[in-house]
């Protein structure tokens, strides 16, 4: 029986997952990792720390497991979109304004790069057909201007610009080939004009003032690609004394971590939606929606269309919102009952979303009525699709004075109903653009949430597939090593081999879905509202 390790690094902790043939998951373990927070929309991370955390976990999975390093046929990596910055030779360089040595990760949601983003955007460049028509500053090229306009001495000494996934891949091996998926999803590589530097539009970087990237054949930021799961090196020495494993073994060409969660889910219950009529929502601090396509298809607002960024020859659109799991954690901190409700949830031995929504089925009937006077707009830390304005702010409106347990219920309630309108608002985007969506797979924390699924299948009106899979982004990860090994022959054969079972969510109609669409007429009222209100202030001040 062959083995392959899935290695996934999120926002908060880095963990490892050992899985068989089959799918089957052995152990899985994790570790937190630390986020510095030197001021508003600055988050930085170590790189070291990272690695650490990474070791300290895949060593206790080998242990749980009963197994050895010479049992794992194949390693896959899989992270955020972050920007990790080193020296020629592997140090880190700092990205802290402070300068602290450590810090030389800027973490994918730093925001320091809007004016960057927007001055990037003013160019109107070709590129930018590829996102959607308007750049993140979630994405490296602003941040990477931001970088060279406000830390020069960290500009003068990066050797290597690296996405996260493709960093945990160089220290694993030491290879400088980059995965398709971040370079195209994140750094405006245009992976359908070659795998050896030829999608890289020099005139759009030197338009920016990155023309520096360009020297030496763009070797800071990457002149090899390829596709994910290839094999694009061998475990090292050191890399395998540090992580308890066998040296040689392959690892794979990595993906972003909403990328893997998308492969371990999307094969999932396959008689339900063709593979190409399903969206992927990976649900964790942020929001990340995933639908593949033949053919490139361009969605005003929403990223992509990406070549071979999950599958080969396949084109991806993805839509996101930048909090998810963060906002309804954001929405309950912020109440003044917040903390007596986790303290009964503990006291109860439960989840406070557990508690809140026993709370909201003691108040009625049909829990979903009783946010008709309640309304979220969701946007607190912008709006990634599809209005794609990273300025954007939050509200809820019908407030009264009550401040107890039930009215943070209500609150919690429709603040599930907003990311579900969220989601609706990016499905009916890609519909209307003629990207035929028919079911929603879901993963990440909010799968493990009853209440948002039926949510989220009553307000977009199609089924919702939750894989019984526990650790799907660590299944897309292992399916990365499991294609590198040879042990499968393409990732299509190892979703259909791997993927497991899953449970369906069957939307309901009638006044379930009527008071749905008219709370959605609200929510997009209020979005509208909110660019009222920033006109209105930005004439005042003009």
């Amino acid at each position: 029986m062959a083995y392959f390790l899935g290695i996934d690094v999120g926002t908060g902790s880095a963990r490892a997952g050992l899985f068989d043939e089959a799918g089957r998951l052995l152990a899985a373990a994790s570790r937190d990792t630390k986020t510095f927070n030197p001021k508003p929309d600055y988050m930085q991370q170590s790189s070291a720390d990272i690695w650490q955390a990474i070791c300290a976990s895949v060593r206790e999975v080998i242990s749980d497991a009963n197994v050895t390093g010479a049992d794992i046929a194949g390693i896959g990596f899989d992270a955020t979109c972050s920007l990790v910055v080193c020296t020629p030779d592997g140090g880190p360089v700092s990205v802290a304004p402070g300068g602290e040595p450590e810090q030389d990760v800027i973490l994918w949601m730093d925001h320091r790069a809007i004016k960057d983003a927007e001055m990037i955007n003013d160019t109107g460049a070709e590129v930018l057909k590829y996102v959607g028509d308007v750049i993140s500053p979630e994405m490296e090229i602003p941040k990477l201007r931001w970088l060279k306009n406000n830390l020069p001495q960290t500009w003068d000494l990066a050797g290597h610009f690296f996405d996260l996934p493709d960093w945990l891949v160089w220290r694993a091996t030491g290879t400088k080939t980059r995965s398709l998926c971040s370079s195209v999803c994140k750094w405006t590589y245009m992976g359908h004009k070659g795998l050896n530097g030829e999608g890289w539009d020099s005139q759009f970087l030197s338009s920016v003032g990155l023309e520096d990237l360009t020297h030496e054949t763009y070797a800071k930021i990457g002149n090899r690609f390829a596709s994910p799961g290839d094999n694009v090196g061998q475990l090292s020495q050191e890399a395998a004394d540090e992580l308890g494993l066998s040296a040689g073994m392959p690892v794979a060409a990595s993906l972003i971590d909403a990328y893997s969660g998308a492969l371990g889910t999307l094969g999932a219950m396959p008689d339900l939606a063709p593979l190409t009529q399903r969206m992927a929502i990976i649900a964790g601090t942020s929001a990340c929606h995933i639908a593949l396509s033949q053919e490139p298809v361009f969605v005003q607002g929403v990223w992509g269309p990406y070549y071979s960024v999950l599958l080969p020859n396949v084109w991806a659109l993805e839509g996101g919102q930048s909090a998810a799991g963060a906002l309804i954690d954001t929405i309950i901190e912020q109440h003044s009952a917040g903390s007596e409700m986790r303290e009964q949830a503990r006291s109860e031995s439960i989840s406070i979303y557990e508690k809140l929504s026993q709370t909201l089925d003691a108040m009625g009937s049909e829990t979903a009525f009783l946010t008709r006077d309640r309304h979220v707009q969701p946007d607190f830390h912008g709006n990634r699709s599809p209005l794609a304005d990273p300025n954007r702010l939050g509200a809820i409106s019908g407030l009264s004075l009550a401040h107890g347990g039930g009215d943070l219920a209500l609150n919690y309630l429709a603040t599930l109903q907003a990311l579900a309108y969220g989601s609706r608002h990016i499905l009916e985007e890609m519909v209307s653009r003629g990207v035929p969506v028919t079911a929603l797979v879901l993963s990440g924390g909010l799968a493990h949430n009853t209440l948002f699924l039926r949510e989220l299948a009553d307000a977009c009106q199609i089924p919702v597939i939750v894989p019984e899979q526990s650790e799907p982004v660590l299944l897309g990860s292992a399916m990365l090593g499991a294609v590198a090994a040879g042990a499968m022959p393409d990732l299509a054969t190892a979703m259909e081999k791997m993927s497991g079972p899953g449970r369906s969510i069957s939307p309901r109609t009638g006044q379930v879905s009527q008071y749905h669409d008219r709370k959605y007429q609200v929510f997009r009222r209020m979005q509208d509202d909110f660019a009222a209100y920033t006109t209105i202030m930005h004439e005042e001040e003009e």
